[in-house]
């Protein structure tokens, strides 16, 4: 694996401490795109610049995560938001009630939608603004539950 491989993983799945580790790295020129990723080497890098760069989120980084919410025992409906809080206020306001439950799922679940498949990770790029309503499941009957 190359330093851009990581580096476009390390943004693509919102891995924060290690794209901007690798940005500083980049812009001092101790690594580049086309090294190979044994050549990544942290000790290189001035942690109080990166712990900067971080708290003032210089690569833009909102992560937006996407969570379960139980209405009853076989409903839930999923949010997208910042936190667990901001889901459970999303749902509160739009159903007027507390959930049972709140949790947080992989972005990388992948679910039938019409006639194809689709994560998370791919569906919360239809969104503009959050916390934002993604979906809703209902568990189908089970034999074990009569």
């Amino acid at each position: 694996m190359f330093i851009k491989e990581a580096y476009h993983d390390s943004l693509l799945y919102e891995e924060s401490a290690l794209a901007h580790y690798i940005h500083h790295l980049l812009a001092e020129k101790k690594i580049s795109l086309d090294d190979d990723i044994s050549k990544l080497n942290f000790d290189q890098a001035n942690h109080q610049k990166v712990a900067e760069m971080i708290r003032n989120n210089v690569l833009g980084f909102h992560k937006i995560r996407i969570y379960s919410l139980k209405m009853n025992k076989k409903d839930f409906i999923f949010i997208f938001a910042a936190s667990e809080q901001e889901a459970i206020q999303c749902y509160t306001k739009a159903y007027h009630h507390a959930p049972l439950n709140c949790h947080e799922s992989s972005l990388d679940f992948q679910f039938t939608r019409g006639n194809g498949v689709i994560s998370f990770r791919d569906m919360r790029k239809d969104f503009d603004s959050f916390p934002a309503i993604a979906g809703y499941y209902n568990k189908p009957y089970s034999w074990l539950e009569a």
